[in-house]
C-alpha cells in the first residue's frame, strides 16, 4: 500500500512538473506549428505564373467559371499555398460538450500538402490534434499535453480523408491552387458541380454547391470516414460529410469565408462537430512553409 503511494504521489508530482512546461508550449503554438511545417521538407516556392484570364476559364463547366469569379481568381497568379488562423468550437461525441480551440493550417499544391494543428482543452487539460497529408499520406494524431498520445490514426481512410479535406481548403479558400491537370471540373445543373482531384495514384471527388452569385454554400463527399457515433465499437466507416458556409467578406479582391462547419449526414439526422470562425487577415497566401 505504502508503495502504491508512494508511486501515486510521484506520478502527480511529475504530472505538476510537466503540466505547466507542457502549457508553456502549447502557448507558443504558432511557433511550434511554423517549426514542424519548416521541418518537413517542403518546397519553398515556385516563380510567379502567368495571371489567370477569361481564357482559361473558358474550357470550364458554366458553373465552375461563375464560382471561380466569384472567388476572385481573374487576373491573379495560380496561387501555390496558404496559411490560416481559425478560432471556433469542437466536440468529440454526440454527448460531448464544445471546446473551444485555436487552428493553424497550412497549405501547399508543391509536393501536395496540408499541415493542420488544432488546441483545446479537454477534461482540463490541453489537447494538440495534427491532421496531415504530406508525401501522400494521411494522418490524425492527437496528444494530451503534446506528450501522451489519445488517437492516432493512419492508413488508406486517412489518406483519402485528408486528401479530399486538401480538396475542401482549397474550394473555400484558394481555388486557383487547383487549377491544373490534377483536377477535374464536371457539371452538375446551374448551381453546383463535381470536382475531382488526383494525388498520386488516388483520386478523390466532392460536389459543390453555389448561391445565385457563385459563393460556395456547401461542399458534400463521400470520401471521408468516421467512427459511428451510434455505435462507437463500430470500425470506422464512410460518412457523407458537409461543411455548409455562413458567410463571405471580400479580402483584397478575394472572396474568403467568414464561418464554417463540419457535419456528417446520418440516417438519424446530422451531427455537428466543428464550427470554425476565420480570424480576421489572418489568411495569407502564397507564403514558404514556416513563416
Amino acid at each position: 500500500m505504502k508503495q502504491s503511494k508512494g508511486k501515486k504521489f510521484l506520478g502527480m508530482v511529475g504530472l505538476a512538473i510537466l503540466l505547466p512546461l507542457s502549457l508553456s508550449a502549447c502557448a507558443s503554438m504558432h511557433d511550434r506549428f511554423s517549426r514542424e511545417v519548416s521541418g518537413i521538407g517542403l518546397p519553398q516556392g515556385p516563380a510567379v505564373g502567368k495571371p489567370i484570364t477569361e481564357d482559361s476559364l473558358a474550357p470550364l463547366p458554366k458553373p465552375v467559371q461563375r464560382y471561380l469569379r466569384f472567388m476572385g481568381v481573374l487576373e491573379k497568379p495560380r496561387d501555390w499555398s496558404f496559411r490560416a488562423n481559425l478560432t471556433g468550437r469542437f466536440r468529440t461525441g454526440l454527448n460531448s460538450g464544445w471546446m473551444d480551440i485555436e487552428a493553424w493550417q497550412y497549405n501547399t499544391r508543391l509536393d501536395l500538402a496540408r499541415i493542420f494543428h488544432m488546441r483545446g482543452t479537454m477534461k482540463g487539460l490541453p489537447v494538440l490534434a495534427r491532421d496531415t497529408y504530406v508525401h501522400g499520406k494521411g494522418r490524425m494524431l492527437a496528444k494530451v499535453l503534446d506528450l501522451f498520445t489519445v488517437a492516432d490514426g493512419q492508413g488508406t481512410e486517412y489518406d483519402i480523408g485528408e486528401l479530399v479535406t486538401y480538396l475542401n481548403d482549397a474550394i473555400l479558400m484558394a481555388p486557383s491552387m487547383i487549377l491544373g491537370t490534377e483536377t477535374t471540373w464536371a457539371f452538375v445543373d446551374e448551381n453546383s458541380f463535381d470536382v475531382s482531384l488526383k494525388s498520386g495514384e488516388r483520386s478523390v471527388k466532392a460536389r459543390v454547391f453555389l448561391n445565385e452569385e457563385g459563393a460556395p454554400m456547401n461542399f458534400s463527399t463521400t470520401d471521408r470516414f468516421c467512427e459511428d457515433p451510434y455505435d462507437p465499437k463500430h470500425p470506422l466507416i464512410r460518412g457523407q460529410w458537409t461543411t455548409p458556409m455562413e458567410g463571405w467578406q471580400k479580402v483584397g479582391g478575394r472572396s474568403l469565408p467568414t464561418r464554417g462547419k463540419a457535419v456528417w449526414q446520418f440516417p438519424q439526422g446530422p451531427y455537428t462537430y466543428a464550427d470554425f470562425d476565420i480570424a480576421s487577415g489572418s489568411l495569407q497566401f502564397n507564403l514558404p512553409p514556416g513563416q
